[in-house]
């Protein structure tokens, strides 16, 4: 396929031309290309041609919980998103913490998955050993619940915790909160409001300290250890404090947010309740402003989504029972763009938070980035349109979105996987993923 009249951008340079796919890959970019003999013309219409995001940070439920979603529908909706790309979390039902039911995650998304895939091993109080044998290149790297969110995954026996850190030969990918912080603050909670907790709560029962104290603490245990640590879905100012600003490329230590977290503040919970419930919570204004600036000086070096399905019905529970997660992969670009068009993040920064700096961070083989050789993961979008965020539109398995009502600032009109069409602007077509290659081999 050749794609024509392209505005292409890519490590921070902006190219009007065209874009020759040959073989699942990109054979050749330049101002103007001849058509091979039998290639498929594609007329870009001057719209934005990318790379396609790669999200490192996504729940899609399977196996064990596939009423709420499933790697067929999730990464459906993804590649629908832009997402060409993801690395899928451990706390599934079992747990991908054993060698054998990784390898089993892999076999299960096989020819199914939209987009192409990797799977987290799963940090536990039991698999140490395991964690150590875990050699570079089979998954991007080792989960740790440094708080407990969802499954029975928590990590808080200090010398395990400290032995995942010495030991582990993949990146370590923590999420930070502290556990006997937030019991506290919900025995707070209950004694004042019983069942009837207020949504806008949540940000205090998963409150900054709670947040700081256990980042504090990774990012200690990888200083001492040299371990490479990658911190999820950061949500305070104050956190912003033990990251380093500049390019990402060098840095041990690295930092993540998440595209509601740059979005929402904690006003939106009275309009949106249980439905931008998630765990780290959102937090206030200043908390969002202070997000975006770290985007902007490079203290945060990749965005990402946290996709984490749950059903209406779930959703629609009281605060102790509604589940933390919201289903994100199929708008996340979009909301991108709408920060853009605010003037808040540029364009060249989105791309590369979004695309660029995943594959680099986690030694991601020949994807993220528009470059002959590459495989060709790319996605079309027009940054002038708005999308209309309906319930009716979405593709996720649990049907809801936390943007319902809203008017995005870009529509995705096509994505390809591998050189093929995945998303045709209108329906996903047939899967078209591949596990994808980590520098290390498998």
């Amino acid at each position: 396929m050749l794609i024509t009249n392209a505005r292409m951008i890519n490590e921070g340079r902006e190219l009007h031309g065209d874009l020759l796919i040959e073989n699942g890959r990109i054979a050749k970019i330049a101002a103007q290309i001849t058509a091979p003999a039998g290639a498929e013309v594609f007329d870009a219409g001057g719209k934005l041609l990318m790379p396609g995001m790669i999200d490192d940070q996504v729940h899609f439920r399977e196996p064990g919980l596939t009423h709420k979603g499933n790697l067929a529908t999730e990464s459906a909706a993804a590649v629908a998103g832009g997402i060409t790309s993801f690395f899928e979390m451990p706390n599934t039902n079992p747990t991908t913490t054993t060698r054998e039911r990784l390898d089993a995650k892999y076999a299960l998304a096989a020819g199914r998955c939209h987009g192409n895939y990797a799977f987290y091993f799963g940090g536990a109080n039991d698999n140490l050993e395991e964690i150590k044998r875990l050699p570079p290149g089979i998954s991007p790297g080792v989960k740790v619940f440094m708080g407990a969110s969802t499954g029975n995954m928590l990590v808080d026996d200090p010398e395990v915790l400290n032995g995942i850190f010495a030991h582990a030969q993949v990146p370590i990918i923590t999420h930070c909160e502290d556990t006997p912080t937030i019991k506290h603050n919900e025995d707070l909670a209950r004694a004042r409001w019983g069942e009837d907790v207020p949504f806008s709560e949540h940000g205090r029962i998963r409150s900054r300290e709670a947040c700081y104290k256990s980042t504090e603490l990774a990012v200690g245990l990888a200083k001492k250890h040299g371990t490479r640590l990658h911190v999820l879905h950061l949500t305070t100012a104050e956190e912003m404090g033990f990251f380093t600003p500049g390019p990402m490329e060098g840095k041990q230590i690295t930092a993540e947010v998440c595209v509601h977290h740059l979005f929402f503040t904690d006003a939106d919970y009275e309009q949106r309740g249980a439905f931008i419930k998630c765990n780290p919570a959102v937090k206030t204004a200043a908390d969002r402003e202070a997000l975006l600036a770290a985007v902007r000086d490079g203290r945060i070096d990749i965005i990402a989504t946290d996709h984490a399905p749950h059903t209406l019905a779930e959703k629609s529970a009281g605060y102790w029972k509604a589940p933390s997660g919201l289903p994100l992969v199929q708008h996340a670009l979009p909301t991108l763009f709408s920060l853009v068009r605010r003037g808040e993040l540029d364009l060249h920064t989105v791309i590369r938070k979004a695309c660029h700096a995943p594959a680099i961070r986690f030694g991601v083989q020949e994807r993220g980035f528009l470059r002959e050789g590459y495989w060709a993961d790319l996605t079309l979008v027009d940054p002038e349109a708005e999308l209309a965020v309906r319930r009716e539109d979405v593709l996720s398995l649990c049907g809801w979105s936390p943007f319902e009502g809203l008017n995005l600032g870009a529509k995705i009109l096509k994505t390809w996987v591998n050189g093929e069409l995945a998303w045709d602007g209108e329906k996903v077509l047939a899967p078209r993923g591949r596990r994808i290659d980590f520098a290390g081999g498998r």
